[in-house]
């Protein structure tokens, strides 16, 4: 493949740029989060406008869906954590721990952990429960820029701007190996596990994609491509692609098991978050112009609309 087509849909979020978008788990809603400090909840498939929860106290960085599909997190510019009913009450628990701003949030398999990375160079895991802080782990010496769970909830792994990326043990915080990306520049490092648990994505010296292996951090490749800072990667639900989203304006996506090159996403505006419905048949990218693109795919061909 080459080039993909145009989107699906476009939603207008405003002039603030996007820094983050998740589906729920049933795909019927997508959350994004902006500069301006509002979530805005949107229908879809249709793309039609829900809802805004306001009062996030800063920029929202990060917004991530419970499994169950009812509590929406949120990390903010304010160094707070925000647990939102996604229907009813639309006030938030606020969790408070962290000394600076909370850069990504993301929840363990059995929704019981909710894991926030900081630029105060922290991660703290959460009882969702009762919001309680039951543990910090620390070791990174630069800000926590991503967080993600292994789908077993085994594991944890997080990138930081020191350019490691750490793998913990989720259960006790062990640290169970690092890995440092050779490169002058430190930027921010996006994580992601693929559905079966095998492989963690990275970034690689700022434009290009490492693929590890979990259980003990092998590097299986690198996919080059992009032409500036990867900010953002996504797994489709069936594990096949890896999609990564960069500054440069694109998206492209990658065959998982050959790690062939399959088409580039033109988009306008830094891709700062990128996320595939359940289905695999839409991926949102949220950019920096204020817009959130929806594309529809298919056999991994974008269509054409």
């Amino acid at each position: 493949m080459g080039v993909g087509g145009a989107p699906a849909r476009i939603l207008d979020a405003g002039e603030d740029p996007v820094w983050s978008v998740s589906f729920s788990p049933d795909g019927r809603i997508l959350a994004s989060g902006t500069e301006d400090g509002n979530i805005h909840l949107w229908q879809a498939t249709k793309g039609e406008y829900l809802c805004t929860l306001s009062g996030c106290g800063g920029p929202v960085l990060s917004v991530a869906f419970s499994p169950n599909g009812r509590t929406l997190a949120s990390g903010s510019g304010d160094g707070n954590v925000r647990l939102w009913r996604v229907t009813g009450k639309k006030s938030p628990r606020v969790l408070r721990g962290h000394t600076d701003m909370v850069w990504n949030v993301a929840f363990s398999p059995d929704g019981r952990t909710l894991a926030s990375g900081s630029a105060d160079c922290s991660v703290r895991l959460w009882q969702t429960a009762d919001g309680v802080c039951r543990r910090v782990l620390w070791g990174h010496t630069s800000g926590v820029w991503s967080v993600a769970f292994s789908p077993d909830g085994q594991f944890l792994a997080s990138g930081a701007w020191d350019n490691t990326v750490r793998v913990w043990r989720a259960s006790d915080g062990t640290l169970l190996y690092a890995m440092r990306e050779d490169t002058e520049e430190r930027l921010g490092l996006s994580v992601a596990f693929s559905p079966d648990g095998q492989f963690l994505a990275s970034v690689s010296e700022k434009c290009n994609v490492r693929l590890r292996r979990v259980a003990d951090g092998t590097s299986l490749g690198t996919l080059e491509g992009h032409t500036s800072w990867v900010k953002s990667l996504a797994f489709s639900s069936d594990g096949k692609v890896l999609a990564s989203g960069s500054v440069d304006e694109t998206v492209r996506l990658w065959q998982v098991a050959d790690r062939r090159f399959l088409c580039v996403l033109a988009a306008r505006g830094a891709v700062n978050s990128i996320a595939f419905s359940s289905d695999g048949r839409l991926l949102a990218l949220g950019l920096g112009s204020g817009m959130i693109w929806l594309y529809q795919i298919s056999g991994w061909d974008v269509l054409q609309v």
